[in-house]
């Protein structure tokens, strides 16, 4: 009877476990709705400047773009976008020095071939300007740097995202040797983004 009244117990708890899993698995969308944005590699951009002292600042854009956000439509709070680019595929204005640039000196492409933004877990109230402190990559190193993204739906489907970033290169040994002297390669690097991320 002992052995009956157990069976009876662990089937019952089996039972109950399994009906939780089936219910989280099952609940309708609207519980649990995510919306999955992808990028339109075609239309978005992303581009670079750094200034120099009496010359022609330095000027770029990144060609192999990736990236995707994923929206918590209902309580807004777990979202999440991921965006890189290949260093190694760009179109720069000072052509003879895109060797050196990614070169070990300043971005060693080789070793680090990806430049990574990642917003980790956000939450917004405005859907058309948010303020984040976003995780940028490069070169093997991470820092926390504020990001002001402006959003614009262009149509059900598809929305448009642009942003202005800063950050110091002395940061991410971006300029090492006699390129890390601030006096004529300038500190700050601006990256601009003019993203088309379209729903899946």
């Amino acid at each position: 009877m002992k052995k009956r009244i157990t069976w009876l117990e662990d089937t019952s708890k089996k039972c109950k476990f399994l009906f939780i899993l089936f219910l989280f698995f099952n609940l309708p969308n609207s519980t649990y709705a995510s919306e999955r944005w992808v990028l339109d590699k075609t239309l978005s951009t992303i581009e670079f400047e750094l200034p120099v002292l009496f010359a022609k600042n330095v000027k770029g854009i990144f060609n192999t773009i990736e990236g995707f956000v994923v929206l918590d439509v209902n309580h807004k709070e777990n979202n999440k976008a991921i965006f890189y680019v290949e260093i190694n595929d760009l179109d720069m204005n000072y052509i003879k020095y895109k060797d050196l640039l990614l070169s070990n000196i300043f971005f060693d492409a080789k070793q680090f071939p990806k430049a990574v933004v990642d917003t980790k877990k956000f939450s917004y109230l405005n859907e058309t300007e948010l303020e984040l402190k976003v995780e940028l990559t490069i070169k093997g190193k991470s820092k926390m740097v504020p990001l002001i993204i402006h959003v614009k739906r262009l149509a059900e489907e598809l929305v448009q995202i642009q942003s202005e970033l800063t950050f110091s290169r002395t940061d991410f040994k971006i300029g090492i040797g006699k390129w890390k002297n601030t006096s004529i390669l300038k500190d700050k690097v601006k990256l601009k983004t003019n993203l088309f991320l379209f729903r899946e």
